[in-house]
């Protein structure tokens, strides 16, 4: 009976064991999803970062992301402008085609629908918590909003577990937080009134308070003062849920560090969407000074400053090897967007779009060609990538990454570019929105004929519509300063035909306007 025991005891053993083994190779096989994490800037250009040629400005946590990932030379938004931009990222679909997908005020419906295909969906399917903290500019509610109860729908009903942001932009009502569908902070003995119609009844305003504000606007901007600033549109009311813009960027940083700690247990996806070097410029005073190019470059270095503390943060978590990260903008750079704070002025030798033609609201390069990067410690070998690559591809690119299927959209995958394995991208890209749109074919690109000024009378920079096309070889030519469309018609032939596939209208060459 000893003897027989034995061998139960060593049987058992050996069960054990090989149980062992194969939970070991399961787990080598099904290793843990790593950490993803979108850092998406607001409003900088392709040369506004030292990585990526500046030499007035140096930007050493930008830099790291650059330097130790993949570094995109022709990495793209999918419009010249943040609200598009931002749709096309979280949907995987063009936001020409969405004719709502344009510049929204603060009181504007959401534009995307709750049943629609979202990147945070195909991260919740993939086992993700999701959370996005920051700007928002894609709407609220369904046009009949109550800021003073639940504000839905939003983030949380199109795939954020957790949601805490600006509803629109720094320059426009309303200027509070909202924390999951509820404005943070608010008193409901001093409701939030909102408009983009007309004022409220014994509101100051900049345009007829002038007195009352610590920062001249140059054009738009001349609404409700808060905090010194004139806004955009109109607010009464909310008095202690209204943010402190100086410290806006600290706040946001502050949520995400706190993100990171109570959720590092379970792998998470984080769109952390900042809001420089947006305007209103408002650096923290620690920042005041510090480029030299007045706000504009401050909050730059303010922003690299929040990219290097939250990098901090996960190394102290225990967690950046096990981090995806990837780092855009939603458009090019502009100087003067609606205030006189001295960026023209003070910009110098400093070059915002790099050798790129144009800048934000523009059909020329510098309109949507951005800084883009993906860095993940271990994973992802540092380099520098000619790849064509778009922000709306990620949605197809994580559902790959995480083996789960994702309805149909206009996103591909290329997740091996992304990851550093293949240099092989797009082979085209229809850049733009509502009010113009682009192609990008190899090195060409083709702008075809549009009315409109050519220059923007308020920021001053070449919005790239002509009454006739538009061809520029990039790599012969990357500040587009040669066209092509007569002395290589065949080529421009080639480019209208595929553009007019893709969008499915005719264009042809337009003739200017009689004068009456």
């Amino acid at each position: 009976m000893i003897r027989k025991f034995h061998y139960l005891l060593l049987a058992l053993a050996g069960l054990l064991i090989v149980q062992s083994c194969a939970t070991e190779k399961k787990q080598a096989a099904e290793p843990t999803k790593p950490n993803v994490v979108v850092i998406y800037m607001d409003d900088l250009g392709y040369g506004d970062m030292s990585a990526y040629g500046a030499t007035e400005l140096s930007t050493p946590n930008m830099d790291r992301i650059a330097n130790e990932g993949i570094r995109f030379t022709n990495g793209y938004a999918t419009s010249a402008t943040c609200t598009p931009s931002r749709y096309g990222l979280l949907t995987g679909v063009y936001p020409w085609r969405n004719k709502r997908a344009a510049i929204l005020p603060g009181s504007a419906p959401m534009i995307i629908k709750t049943d629609q295909e979202t990147l945070p969906k195909v991260m919740q399917r993939a086992g993700y918590q999701t959370a996005v903290i920051g700007k928002w500019h894609l709407g609220l509610g369904d046009g009949n909003m109550d800021w003073n109860g639940s504000v839905t729908p939003g983030p949380n009903q199109v795939g954020f577990d957790h949601s805490y942001i600006l509803a629109a932009t720094q320059d426009r009502v309303p200027t509070v937080y909202i924390d999951n569908g509820k404005v943070d902070g608010l008193d409901p003995n001093d409701p939030i009134s909102v408009s983009y119609k007309e004022n409220f009844e014994g509101e100051p305003t900049g345009k007829d308070n002038p007195e009352l504000t610590t920062m001249k606007w140059h054009h738009g901007h001349n609404n409700s003062i808060v905090n010194g600033i004139p806004r955009i549109g109109y607010m009464k009311g909310g008095e202690a849920a209204k943010w402190t813009d100086t410290d806006m960027a600290d706040h946001f940083l502050g949520k995400v560090k706190d993100y990171i700690k109570s959720h590092k247990d379970k792998p998470f996806f984080l769109y952390y969407a900042m809001q420089q070097p947006h305007v209103p410029r408002t650096p923290h005073p620690r920042f005041v000074g510090k480029s030299g190019m007045g706000p504009r470059g401050d909050v730059i270095l303010e922003a690299d400053w929040c990219i290097g503390e939250f990098m901090k943060t996960l190394e102290e978590e225990g967690i950046l090897e096990n981090t995806m990260i990837i780092f855009s903008s939603d458009n090019g750079p502009v100087l003067q967007d609606g205030y006189y704070d001295d960026a023209e002025e003070l910009v110098g030798n400093h070059k915002p779009a790099g050798a790129l033609r144009g800048g934000k609201y523009s059909l020329f390069e510098a309109g949507s060609r951005v800084p883009f990067m993906t860095y993940w410690k271990g994973t992802i070998e540092p380099g520098v990538s000619d790849a064509l690559v778009c922000q709306i591809d990620l949605l197809a690119s994580l559902a790959s990454m995480n083996n789960v299927e994702a309805v149909p959209t206009d996103s591909k995958n290329f997740l091996d570019v992304f990851l550093g394995k293949s240099q092989k991208g797009r082979d085209f890209l229809v850049e733009g929105e509502g009010r113009g749109t682009a192609l990008r074919a190899g090195d060409w690109v083709m702008i075809p004929p549009y009315r409109g000024a050519a220059v923007s009378k308020n920021t001053g920079i070449e919005l790239g519509k002509n009454l006739d096309y538009q061809l520029y070889n990039l790599k012969e030519d990357i500040g587009q300063q040669n066209n092509l469309a007569e002395a290589n018609p065949e080529k421009l032939q080639e480019l209208i035909a595929k553009y007019e596939e893709i969008r499915g209208v005719k264009t042809k060459k337009l003739e200017p306007k009689k004068k009456k």
